[in-house]
């Protein structure tokens, strides 16, 4: 009892009962707090992807983009595939309709590609792998739209296989061409070329294409419209002699007074204009007939 009135010690007691009372709750508090953690983990680890798992389900992720992306690929192939497809039969049934000849030299100056309307104006069946000198041989021939050095070689007509290894030698951009050919068969023509080159997408040069055209016919009526210009030269001389002797009859007649050389003088005259008549009905028919044959074939 005495330790209970003494006031400092009853103070001391207090304070250590206090104390222990704190430290109970304060331990308490913690293995409650650590309780709660350790539930947390538990639930967050069972929730996420095990790290075995991770990497199985990170590698099917990347398959199926893979997958997609390889479908993606091979529709964007398949539609250039078809495009291109497209684009080549457009290009062949062009060409394979064209009146016009088409024959196309590689840059060896051999033939890589010919339409059917180059074979039949060259007369071949086939010409790839030909050069230059085997389907042209000899032929040589003036070239239009440029001066004659450039067409000629020593003031002769230049071959038409040099004017097409000058193209694939030099780059030049485009030759003029008319020249006389004759087929395998023997059939001589008039052709007229168009030379290009036929540049590469890096500057450089891939060939040469000649476009070809038949021209026989137009030079046939440029023949026959000479000829009748040579023919209307000629008529207008004979008509002018004609009518200057006719003239000179007339005189004759006026100033003759015999009964029987008027009458012979009269039979002249006659006979000269019969001649006069035949020349010019004749000039005219064939004048009309150039004219149809020229309506015909434009």
């Amino acid at each position: 009892m005495r330790v209970l009135a003494n006031p400092v010690l009853l103070r001391a007691i207090v304070v250590l009962v206090c104390a222990t009372f704190a430290f109970m709750v304060g331990l308490f508090f913690v293995r409650f707090l650590r309780k709660s953690l350790t539930e947390e983990q538990e639930l967050g680890m069972d929730a996420a992807p095990s790290l075995e798992q991770l990497p199985l389900h990170v590698y099917n992720t990347v398959i199926q983009q893979l997958k997609q992306q390889k479908h993606e690929l091979v529709v964007q192939s398949q539609a250039e595939q078809q495009r291109a497809r497209t684009s080549e039969s457009f290009s062949h049934a062009v060409l394979a309709n064209l009146s016009s000849g088409v024959l196309v030299f590689g840059a060896n100056g051999l033939v890589k590609s010919a339409n059917p309307a180059a074979k039949t104006i060259l007369g071949f069946v086939s010409t790839t792998g030909m050069s230059a000198e085997d389907i042209f041989r000899d032929a040589a021939g003036g070239a239009g739209g440029r001066s004659a050095d450039a067409g000629e070689i020593g003031g002769m007509p230049a071959l038409v296989s040099d004017e097409i290894h000058a193209v694939l030698r030099e780059g030049i951009n485009q030759r003029q061409i008319e020249c006389e050919y004759e087929t395998p068969a023997g059939q001589k023509r008039s052709i007229a070329m168009t030379v290009s080159e036929v540049p590469a997408p890096d500057g450089g040069l891939l060939g040469a294409a000649c476009l070809i055209n038949d021209v026989s016919e137009l030079e046939g009526i440029r023949r026959q419209q000479e000829l009748q210009g040579e023919m209307s030269a000629e008529m207008a001389l004979q008509l002018r002699t004609s009518l200057a002797t006719i003239s000179g009859y007339a005189q004759q007649l006026a100033q003759n007074r015999d009964p029987g050389l008027a009458r012979q003088i009269a039979e002249d005259i006659a006979r000269e204009a019969a001649e006069l008549d035949r020349s010019i009905f004749g000039f005219l028919t064939g004048k009309r007939s150039a004219e149809a044959a020229t309506s015909s074939a434009d």
